[in-house]
């Protein structure tokens, strides 16, 4: 079995849920099993920011299946959440996304997937909730930990945990 991380976020209007549906499906797909979660974020959009801020979160899986496998399973439970890819802006309002960020130690460049993913080590979003669960992991290509990469930011959009943010 092998271990990956997962980055779940939504900025629909009912995200908690949507996450709690997509942490729903994974768990109850074969050949996947959470290990742990981070806690949920509310944080600010990155790359395309006048829109809703997300919730976003992490999860540890084990997995049997391949890394194409697993993406091919998280595109499904994301169609079925109701995210239509053709029909949305790119980095923009979602449903529900769910990102492969790390998958073992794995390195891979292909077509459709990218491991570890190509832009989590400039995201917050992405960030915070590993250092909340694996603060010493090394990322493969980077060899810097997660707590490094954090620390190495320079545009760090807000993350709050969700529930703590004071609104203007």
């Amino acid at each position: 079995m092998s271990i990956a991380y997962l980055c779940l976020g939504s900025n629909a209007k009912d995200s908690f849920k949507l996450i709690e549906q997509a942490m729903s499906f994974l768990d109850l797909s074969e050949g996947i099993k959470i290990i742990r979660s981070s806690s949920l974020y509310e944080t600010e959009p990155w790359g395309v920011k006048d829109q809703n801020w997300f919730l976003n979160m992490v999860a540890e899986i084990k997995t049997n299946l391949s890394p194409e496998d697993l993406l091919v399973k998280c595109n499904q439970i994301e169609s079925a959440l109701g995210r239509n890819r053709e029909k949305e802006r790119h980095w923009g309002e979602r449903p529900i996304d769910i990102d492969i960020i790390f998958y073992d130690s794995v390195v891979m460049n292909s077509e459709l997937l990218t491991i570890p993913h190509k832009y989590m080590h400039k995201r917050a979003f992405v960030l915070v909730p590993l250092l909340e669960i694996i603060p010493d992991f090394n990322h493969p290509v980077f060899n810097k930990t997660i707590s490094q990469l954090y620390d190495d930011l320079e545009d760090v959009e807000e993350v709050f945990l969700y529930g703590a943010r004071i609104y203007d």
